[in-house]
């Protein structure tokens, strides 16, 4: 080693000798480990069997190239911590003779392998490859410790590998006095009833109790429980128990739906259809109870109490809901066939249905179910096409089907309430009339039937039939709502005033089906009007507010939405000037043909028969009504009438008339409405006495001048007085709503 010494070196030779000697006693010794490594590899490999030459690993020389110089020497460092030149030339050598290190080609392959995998998984959520919603939830149902998810614990339990989780008095696991619990018990909440677990922790869904509350006393989840709430499930509620832990009852289904993605709101057998008290088709449900008992959760609180009475009756009247019958024995032989038929008509098929159940018919005239089917696709295919005849083909078929012997009492029900609002339909009321006295016979005590046999009688003209048919039900049912609004209404048509408003008034409180309509809150405002009280307005406003009036004053029944509503009106508001103008013109001429047949001998002026006067004589004589002349009554007026048919918007004026009106000296007319805001009447002055006659629209009052017209809008309420000394003469003619257009003039239905 002298040739490491400066030659020229005095002072600080011998501490130079020093310093590179203890160096080179360091590398002899680094490079005397790593000998010992290659001789430890060699002696392992010699163990095993050897190795091939392409799979013996780099040894001696081979694996310490980098550490040797050209020579074989060891290299050192430089004093600045850098290889020597010889050291980097021999790894740059190894390099370029293919000798690359294995740990970079590890580094290598796992950047490759990480970057695969790091697209791979890009590529999954992207392409929405899985869906992991779906593998999750499914996954949930293997959920066996209570927490969320399905994991390893749960797998081990699944494969019984692990017993599940049993819990001691108070709750806690019974290895839990030796050591921390499982994770598949740390949820101390998991198997506990819901009134005692810890409010502040989440729970599944499937168990909570969102609406109990809890009393204090069982919030804290280690407060002892008694004894008799150690077994987590026994006093719960079976839709309340754990879902993991307890079997799921088998789907047990009486009838099976054609098509699940069938809204429900198309019944076949789950509901009965029946006609409610107001006519409109709605569901009946049978009611046979079944009683469902649910265990009582032990708690102090009488609130948490009540909830828990009040839901488990909610519960009880729910099952009480059982399917009716429409199916007999015959046809439950072929229900595969009906039901086939049946989702053609539900999807709309109307045609296609009306085929397979005349098919039906054909190979099953004796089957019920099938005739009731093809009576409903006749029904529909008749509303397709705006088919009349159709629609009496379907009456015919409802009849036939309610008549066959083995019809169940359900079916029986369903088809000929059908079959009376169909014929209501048409016009055909008599034999709508007919066809729920039949009903009636067949459930004498079904007090719903009674209700729409009045009505039935009713839509005749029979007042007579229909009350004595509401005192039956009443004399069985006096707190029947339907019935009592019905019969109120038909005392007041009686002009039986006071006695009607107890019962109007009754069944409108009572929020009975059938009862929320404006006629009722009309009547009974205007009766209790008559007698003076003035709460009518009361009445008048929640109608109001129930949406049956534009407002108080303006409680007209038939309306279109959106016309200008004001009580009075000027001839310039109106846009028919030339009209008014005609009239004012006019007048005299008007008024001689009038006075010339004013005698009431000749027939042409009638008593008002709307029962508005309070006291006096009115009377009446027509010339238009819905739009259509009046018979003859233009022969004894011509003049009037040739002017009048220059101007459509009062000829054609379908929802109006155009009439003569003479009121006698101490006639009083009550407030009163028109039905409908689709019109605008005017009143030309013919005979009027200087003073004593008025009419009030709202809360103003005005006074007729001869020649002169007035214009108002019926639809608020007026009300007029006659205090003069001789009678009151004038022409009243009704024109459409200037804001109609002219479409709805031509459809809109005559009042």
């Amino acid at each position: 080693m002298e040739t490491c010494r400066p030659r020229d070196s005095s002072s600080t030779a011998s501490g130079k000798e020093v310093y590179m000697e203890e160096e080179e006693e360091e590398e002899v010794m680094y490079e005397e480990e790593l000998c010992d490594d290659e001789e430890e590899v060699a002696s392992a490999v010699q163990d095993i069997g050897g190795l091939n030459e392409a799979e013996k690993p780099l040894v001696g020389a081979e694996v310490c190239p980098y550490l040797r110089d050209s020579d074989g020497k060891p290299t050192a460092d430089s004093k600045n911590g850098l290889k020597s030149d010889g050291g980097a030339a021999a790894a740059a050598g190894a390099a370029a003779a293919g000798g690359v290190g294995p740990k970079t080609t590890m580094f290598t392959w796992f950047v490759v392998l990480a970057l695969l995998g790091v697209w791979s998984s890009v590529a999954v959520v992207y392409f929405d490859v899985v869906d992991y919603d779906s593998v999750i939830g499914k996954l949930m149902a293997y959920d066996r410790d209570g927490d969320g998810d399905f994991d390893m614990e749960d797998a081990k339990v699944l494969l019984g590998l692990k017993d599940p989780v049993t819990f001691e008095v108070g709750g806690r696991p019974a290895e839990e006095h030796d050591r921390a619990p499982p994770a598949d018990t740390q949820d101390p909440d998991r198997d506990r009833p819901a009134d005692t677990q810890d409010p502040g922790r989440v729970r599944p869904d499937d168990t909570q109790d969102p609406g109990r509350d809890r009393p204090a006393d069982t919030q804290d989840p280690d407060r002892d429980r008694p004894a008799d709430t150690q077994d987590p499930d026994r006093d719960r509620p079976a839709d309340t128990q754990d879902p993991a832990v307890r079997p799921q009852p088998p789907l047990v289904e009486d009838f099976v739906p054609d098509d699940p993605r069938e809204d429900s709101g198309h019944p076949y057998e789950d509901e009965v259809e029946t006609i409610d008290t107001t006519g409109v088709l709605v569901e009946e449900v049978m009611a046979e109870e079944t009683m469902v008992e649910s265990g009582k959760y032990v708690t102090s609180s009488k609130v948490s109490q009540e909830t828990e009475s009040r839901s488990d009756q909610k519960v009880k009247e729910k099952t009480k809901k059982s399917k009716p019958k429409l199916l007999n024995k015959l046809d439950k032989t072929i229900k595969v066939e009906i039901d086939a038929a049946e989702k053609l008509r539900k999807k709309g098929k109307v045609e296609e249905a009306l085929k397979s159940f005349e098919a039906l018919v054909q190979r099953f005239p004796q089957s019920p179910r099938a005739r009731y089917g093809k009576a409903q696709a006749e029904d529909d295919v008749a509303e397709k096409q705006r088919s009349n005849d159709l629609l009496q083909r379907a009456i015919n078929s409802y009849r036939e089907a309610s008549e066959l012997p083995s019809a169940t009492p359900d079916l029986i029900r369903v088809t000929l309430k059908r079959r009376a609002e169909r014929q209501q339909f048409l016009g055909r009321n008599r034999g709508a009339l007919l066809t729920l006295e039949r009903l009636v016979e067949v459930f004498p005590e079904d007090l719903g039937l009674k209700n729409d046999l009045g009505v039935a009688h009713l839509l005749i003209g029979d007042n007579k039939g229909a009350k004595r048919v509401y005192e039956e039900v009443l004399a069985v049912a006096p707190g029947d709502g339907f019935a009592m609004v019905h019969y109120g209404f038909i005392l007041k048509s009686e002009n039986q005033i006071a006695e009607s408003i107890p019962y109007l008034k009754g069944g409108l409180e009572s929020g009975a089906p059938g009862t929320d309509d404006g006629r009722f809150y009309f009547h009974l405002g205007d009766a209790l009007q008559r007698v003076g009280d003035d709460s009518a307005y009361h009445w008048y406003e929640l109608g109001h507010q129930r949406g049956h009036f534009a407002s108080v004053w303006q409680r007209s029944l038939y309306n279109v939405d959106g016309l200008q509503a004001q009580p009075w009106w000027t001839p310039q508001e109106t846009g028919y000037t030339d009209l008014v103008k005609a009239l004012e013109r006019g007048w005299k001429a008007i008024r001689e043909e009038v006075l010339a047949v004013l005698d009431l001998k000749t027939g042409l002026f009638m008593p008002e028969e709307e029962n508005l006067r309070e006291r006096g004589e009115w009377g009446q004589y027509t010339l238009w009504q819905q739009g259509r002349k009046a018979g003859d009554a233009c022969r004894s007026v011509p003049k009037t009438c040739s002017l009048l048919e220059r101007f459509p918007e009062a000829t054609n004026c379908k929802r109006g008339q155009i009439k003569f009106s003479v009121m006698q000296p101490g006639t009083h007319v009550w407030p009163h409405t028109g039905p409908t805001n689709c019109r605008l009447r005017m009143h030309l002055g013919l005979v009027v006495p200087e003073e004593g006659c008025r009419i009030r629209c709202t809360n103003q009052t005005r006074a007729w001048e001869e020649g002169k017209v007035l214009i108002f809008d019926d639809s608020f309420e007026h009300e007029v007085w006659q205090e003069a000394a001789s009678y009151r003469l004038i022409l009243i003619v009704d024109v459409w709503h200037p804001a109609l257009s002219a479409h709805q003039r031509q459809t809109l239905s005559p009042i």
